[in-house]
Formats: structure tokens, C-alpha cells, sequence
């Protein structure tokens, strides 16, 4: 039970990466992005995660799409084999309108779906077990105008401004419940990962600890000190039982740096 828990946090430990928020206006997001990391647990590998930042112009109302993909690797992927998929549609304001992730762990297969009305600012939560075809969980929340997921949260990190011993609450929801999140640039630090050395500003994302999140951790994240401010290692100390997770950026890959629309 200890493993299939600490194995489990490691597609956690990317969802939790979220939250936040100008340097840069959002129109100065690239249009099109792909970043791909290695998630190490206990000194080794255990996944590999990506994501594809787009944007959808051809929309009604234009916006952005999200795609992740979290699989295990190795050893921990023989132990409890995890393949996850989350995509969430964005509006050009980054704010959430609606997400839907599809969990494969171990035997296990859930469907969940969320939907953010702005206009009756609701959001409504539904589980589904695709195993059994039943609905194991479902609610409706309160929330503000403009709410970030957990996701598209990193996004809205990448247009802060804030300089070491500054931070900002911002609305995060993932669904079932509706937070003001505090975000704290903390210090500015030389990080090195397998995509390259670069110098960053460490930030500390308040998710856990009874805000979001029960469980006790903390939720660091490093961005490039340039424009782009890449995301370029995230990670979550846990409990010593569990332990900590580092997602470190193997590759990134970026489409046109021109706004959108």
C-alpha cells in the first residue's frame, strides 16, 4: 500500500505544479509550445511527462488547449504502471472553462470531467469509473469569474512579475474546491537540468497543507530569468515516507513566438 501511494504521487506531483499569476503579456505566449520532463523519485527515474501549449483561434471564442501526458518508467512503471492523460481548454484571459482527465494506474481507469461557467460561477465535477460505468463522484461548486486550474495555472506563473520576497494570491479550483492560492518568488538560483544550465527564480506554489491539497508538502517551481521563463524543474517534497519528486526539462520545443490572433 505504501508503494501503489508514493507511485501514485508521481503523476500528482504534476498536477500539483499549478497555480498563479504580468511580466510579459499573454499575448506574448508563443502559440505553440512542447515541454517534456523527467520525473525522478528516490534517485531514479520513474516517468516521463509532456505537454503541448496551443493556441485555438479558430474557436468562437478563441483560447488555448493543454495537453498532458504522464506515464511511469522503469521499475516503478513494473510496479504500478500509470499512464495519464488531462487536457484543458483555456480562455484567451487564461482563465479555465473546461478539463477532462483520463487515469490508467495500475487497474484502475477514471474519467474525470470539469466544467467552469463564468457567467453562473459554477463549476461542476464529475468521476466517472470506466471500469464499472459508473459515476463515482459528482458536484457543483462555487467560483469566481476567472478561475486557473491546476494545469493551465503554470501558464499564468510564466506571466508574473514578481522579484525575490514578493508574492500573490490568485483563484485555483480543481473542481471540488475553490481556493485563493498564495505564489512567492523566494530566490534567484543557477539550476541545471538535462536540457541545459540556466538561471532561474525559485518560487513556492501554497497548494498543499489544508488549501487546496490535505497533504503536508511543499510545491517549488523554477523559471528561466529570461522572457520565456520556462519552467524548467518543479518539485514536491513530500512526507519522508513518500519523499520527494523532481520533474527536471529534458526538451523543449517552441512554434511561432508571434501573439496568436
Amino acid at each position: 500500500m505504501a508503494k501503489r501511494t508514493a507511485l501514485s504521487r508521481s503523476r500528482l506531483c504534476f498536477v500539483f505544479l499549478a497555480c498563479a499569476q504580468c511580466a510579459f503579456s499573454q499575448s506574448g505566449l508563443p502559440a505553440k509550445e512542447t515541454l517534456a520532463y523527467r520525473i525522478e523519485w528516490r534517485l531514479v527515474t520513474a516517468g516521463r511527462a509532456t505537454m503541448d501549449w496551443s493556441a485555438v483561434p479558430e474557436r468562437e471564442h478563441p483560447g488555448w488547449e493543454i495537453k498532458l501526458h504522464l506515464a511511469s518508467a522503469g521499475l516503478v512503471s513494473k510496479l504500478y504502471k500509470v499512464e495519464d492523460d488531462y487536457t484543458v481548454n483555456l480562455n484567451q484571459a487564461l482563465c479555465a472553462q473546461s478539463s477532462v482527465m483520463t487515469a490508467r494506474e495500475g487497474n484502475r481507469r477514471r474519467e474525470t470531467k470539469v466544467s467552469f461557467d463564468a457567467a453562473s460561477r459554477k463549476a461542476s465535477y464529475q468521476e466517472r469509473d470506466l471500469v464499472k460505468n459508473t459515476v463515482t463522484a459528482s458536484q457543483e461548486i462555487e467560483i469566481p469569474e476567472c478561475v486557473h486550474d491546476v494545469i493551465g495555472g503554470i501558464y499564468y506563473l510564466r506571466t508574473l512579475n514578481l522579484e525575490p520576497g514578493q508574492s500573490r494570491e490568485i483563484p485555483v479550483s480543481d473542481g471540488k474546491k475553490s481556493v485563493m492560492a498564495k505564489v512567492e518568488a523566494q530566490q534567484h538560483e543557477d539550476v541545471k537540468v538535462p536540457d541545459g544550465s540556466y538561471k532561474t527564480t525559485r518560487y513556492e506554489v501554497f497548494l498543499f497543507n489544508n488549501v487546496l491539497y490535505r497533504r503536508p508538502a511543499h510545491l517549488y517551481v523554477w523559471l528561466t530569468d529570461d522572457r520565456r521563463k520556462l519552467p524548467v524543474q518543479i518539485r514536491v517534497r513530500l512526507q519522508f515516507t513518500i519523499g520527494t519528486i523532481t520533474l527536471q526539462l529534458e526538451s523543449h520545443e517552441n512554434g511561432s513566438d508571434e501573439p496568436a490572433w
